[in-house]
């Protein structure tokens, strides 16, 4: 996710944080054609590296790359990255992240809790201004709980809200949260994105107008929304400061392959790097020349998740066997080109939350086989797996992403080796997730969560989310023991207390495998080297994004 960084929402990715390296490289490049709205000043804008002190400009403009279109500019109502990454550059929440990771003041500039840890009281800065000109208020608080809890709103980030007992503003610029029990995710729900009651008030979220026309109160305000590209224009009356990036326009591609033609003819100024390309197409003295690359290990996990309303997926020695048989080292090594870890479970390595007595299944077909036959499975005289007459067929589906499709035919393969016949679909980034992922029609798909601050993921596993329609819980993992724990670590502000919950959460994810968790990728960028201010942080390097610039001598755009 671009720009503001989450603290409590879960989104899938399409495959993007603890700081681990930063390196540059530099590109000679032709101009591209670009949408209607972009007008390039200069083909090839000199280069020059950031001197110290160098005093910021306004202006030009910074071109992202994505793959596939959001599906609606309400993020609450969405849980796709490309959704998401345009919210951030909109919305603001109560609180934020800092560049280490810390809670930090964003609608609100102060807050005071209660010694017993049952109320929050929230005070907000009064110079903020919706894109419309309207004044944020307390008010706008207040509707957004009201919002979230809403029955009619499809959302799949209630839970922290309908956790709050009573949510009041003594005035304009003053809320006062309070709860039954204690909570520890209290807090890090407010970064949870602020809505405008004004424009949403008495209108369904499936028919405002906000899904295609958004207005917040952050950097960027929305300007247009055409086929292939969304334009933000910088707020001058943002309450941090406008922006010194003039424009940002992000556009979408149909695969990385193609975004990548576009970087390469100059048509994009920030993208994300597949692993091969990072490795063997970023060295070459026309890309070195007009960009800088960022590689640092990512706040997100790839994993294969199985449809346990689905038969043979129920059986977890079935699942426990798929992942003996998924060959995680040679993906990391082979399709990942070395720039991934082994996943053991669902919190990020060298994070106080991570299980450190556990690890990822070892590649080991003998276990895998002895597994299957305790389901009932037998090899045939073809060497097909065979239960009750049934071949063991398995349908994977991921989205159209270059990373993905080559991991589906590495594990395609791998459990060819048992007898599994298994076929690969691959699907456009909405219809996959319409039609597959939020009805639950699938057998076993590839995806991507990010790994949020706070460790509370029951909305992916808890029984609560195994319902119908769209839900994080999609695979429909329901076990009482866990639900138990989620529910317990809640209700504790003792790390160490609220650590045993988490750690055996992991202990029973091992056990039970509804994911083959596969790896925790490095993030891969490529960046215009005109661009200024850019600071490596644990945060990433997308954190200050309001403050890059490009120097007068260097802008590209009008």
């Amino acid at each position: 996710m671009i720009c503001k960084l989450a603290i409590k929402p879960l989104i899938i990715l399409s495959a993007l944080t603890l700081f681990l390296a930063c390196e540059k490289k530099r590109e000679d490049g032709e101009a591209a054609a670009l949408p209607p709205a972009v007008q390039a000043i200069a083909e090839d804008a000199p280069q020059a590296a950031a001197e110290e002190g160098e005093k910021p400009s306004d202006g030009d403009m910074l071109v992202f790359s994505s793959i596939g279109e959001p599906l609606n500019l309400i993020p609450a109502i969405s849980s796709d990255s490309a959704s998401h990454e345009i919210a951030g550059f909109i919305y603001n929440g109560l609180i934020t992240l800092d560049k280490n990771m810390n809670i930090a003041g964003d609608l609100a500039k102060s807050w005071e809790i209660s010694e017993d840890n049952l109320t929050i009281t929230f005070y907000l800065r009064d110079d903020v201004l919706w894109h419309d000109g309207k004044p944020f208020t307390a008010e706008d608080v207040l509707f957004t709980h009201r919002f979230m809890i809403d029955n009619s709103t499809p959302t799949a980030y209630d839970k922290d809200f309908r956790m709050v007992a009573s949510v009041e503003a003594p005035d304009n610029y003053t809320v006062k949260v309070s709860y039954d029990e204690p909570y520890s995710p209290s807090l890090p729900s407010w970064g949870l994105w602020i809505m405008p009651k004004h424009l949403l008030d008495g209108v369904p979220a499936t028919k405002s107008d906000l899904q295609r026309n958004p207005v917040g109160t952050g950097p960027y305000i929305f300007k247009e929304w055409k086929s292939g590209y969304i334009n933000l224009t910088a707020n001058p009356k943002y309450f941090k400061g406008k922006p010194h990036i003039d424009r940002v326009m992000f556009r979408y591609f149909t695969d990385q392959s193609a975004a990548f033609m576009e970087l390469l003819n100059g048509g994009i100024d920030v993208n994300p790097l597949t692993p091969a390309q990072y490795a063997k197409q970023t060295d070459t003295e026309r890309f070195m020349s007009q960009y800088e690359t960022y590689k640092y290990l990512a706040s997100s996990y790839t994993y294969i998740g199985y449809n346990l309303r689905r038969k043979p997926f129920d059986d977890k020695r079935v699942r426990q066997a798929l992942s003996y048989a998924t060959p995680v080292n040679n993906i990391i090594n082979s399709v990942m080109h070395g720039y991934a870890t082994p996943a053991a479970g669902p919190f990020k390595p060298g994070t106080v939350w991570h299980n450190d007595a556990l690890s990822h299944y070892p590649l080991d077909l003998a276990k895998a086989e002895e597994l299957l036959r305790e389901a009932g499975y037998a090899k045939n005289n073809k060497g097909v797996l065979v239960k009750d007459g049934k071949p063991l067929k398995i349908e994977l589906i991921t989205n159209t992403n270059t990373t993905r499709q080559q991991i589906a035919e590495v594990i395609q393969n791998g459990w060819k080796e048992l007898g599994i016949t298994v076929s690969i679909r691959v699907f456009e980034w909405g219809t996959f997730l319409n039609e597959h992922v939020n009805k639950g029609d699938f057998d076993a798909l590839i995806l991507g969560w990010t790994i949020v601050t706070d460790p509370d993921i029951s909305p992916i596993f808890h029984s609560e989310g195994c319902k119908a329609g769209a839900t994080l819980n999609f695979i429909c993992y329901s076990n009482p023991d866990v639900d138990t724990l989620f529910d317990k670590a809640i209700r504790t502000f003792n790390t160490e207390e609220r650590k045993g919950y988490y750690d055996r959460v992991q202990e029973i994810l091992t056990e039970e495998q509804p994911y083959t968790f596969l790896y925790v990728p490095y993030a891969l960028y490529a960046v215009s080297s005109r661009v200024r201010g850019i600071e490596p942080a644990p945060a990433g390097i997308f954190y200050n994004i309001e403050e890059w610039f490009v120097p007068k001598e260097l802008q590209k755009y009008k």
